[in-house]
């Protein structure tokens, strides 16, 4: 971070531009992500973002990235959006997730890179990478983040989310299990992650709904919704996640089927950590595209 004082007209300037994009970005503020106004979220969705294998179309992939962007950050253009989020000098991780049954599609790591790109940064100053960040040389230099992981449930957690996505960046994952991950904002104030994070998207191509045991998988509770969701503040994004799995819930099994365990990580995030909004009403949720079954 800069060390450059900002005089009062720039303070306001740039406090108000950020304000639009839903909290203050990381350059200007040493704050993470919470704040007094409503916090912006974008949600995304289009009807023919797979194909026939339930494979995204990287095309609509890039399209529905950009369109998002753009409207979290108020901007006409694409490149003018990745002008806010990252600096040309910037050295950036792209922290994804690759559990075996719901990776983070390689079409939107491809989209998130191919913007960071053309926004000037060097390709040795860019990684895409999960597990393995702790040894990746860029991750350890790394003055911006960005973080992006499908949703989908949790036997531990309640729902595997952005906010667990960082888990890979302690020596000891298991540390964070207590208390069905109760603390997991923590991990958001280490020193090698706190203050860097740009941009969180969190996938909802086929989230998981439902699951049983630590590594339960069944299509069964796989489905097509066809989103992503799009932020700032990875609190306000999960918790909009939140809301959507909740909802899917009631309509399968037909009854208001609480998750077990509880995904109490995203509101302790905000109430206990202050790390950013978990509150519905603080949240101003803009949905764009594909409108069917949009359970929100």
């Amino acid at each position: 971070m800069s060390n450059r004082k900002f005089t009062r007209r720039e303070f306001v300037k740039v406090s108000a531009a950020a304000t639009t994009a839903g909290v203050l970005m990381m350059p200007y503020s040493s704050e993470l992500f919470a704040q007094a106004g409503k916090t912006k979220v974008v949600l995304i969705r289009d009807g023919g973002v797979l194909d026939a294998n339930n494979k995204p179309k990287p095309d609509v992939i890039q399209k529905m990235l950009d369109d998002a962007v753009k409207v979290l950050f108020d901007t006409k253009d694409t490149a003018e959006a990745w002008k806010k989020i990252i600096k040309p000098s910037d050295i950036v991780g792209i922290k994804t997730n690759v559990w075996n049954y719901l990776a983070t599609p390689s079409e939107l790591e491809n989209a998130i890179k191919k913007r960071v790109r053309e926004a000037g940064v060097a390709e040795d100053n860019i990684s895409i990478d999960d597990r393995g960040i702790l040894r990746n040389p860029v991750f350890k230099r790394a003055t911006a983040l960005i973080n992006t992981r499908p949703m989908r449930t949790h036997y531990w957690s309640g729902v595997g989310s952005l906010l667990k996505n960082y888990i890979m960046f302690v020596e000891t994952p298991s540390n964070y299990h207590n208390d069905s991950c109760a603390d997991l904002a923590a991990i958001w104030k280490l020193p090698q992650v706190k203050g860097k994070t740009r941009l969180n998207v969190l996938v909802m191509l086929t989230p998981i709904f439902h699951s049983v045991g630590p590594h339960g998988f069944s299509p069964e509770y796989l489905w097509q919704y066809n989103g992503l969701i799009v932020g700032v503040d990875p609190v306000a994004v999960d918790a909009v996640g939140l809301k959507i799995i909740q909802a899917k819930r009631r309509e399968f099994f037909k009854e208001d089927r609480p998750l077990d365990p509880p995904a109490k990580h995203i509101e302790l995030a905000d109430t206990r950590h202050h790390l950013g909004t978990a509150d519905m009403k603080k949240i101003d949720l803009i949905k764009i595209g594909w409108k069917e079954k949009i359970l929100i």
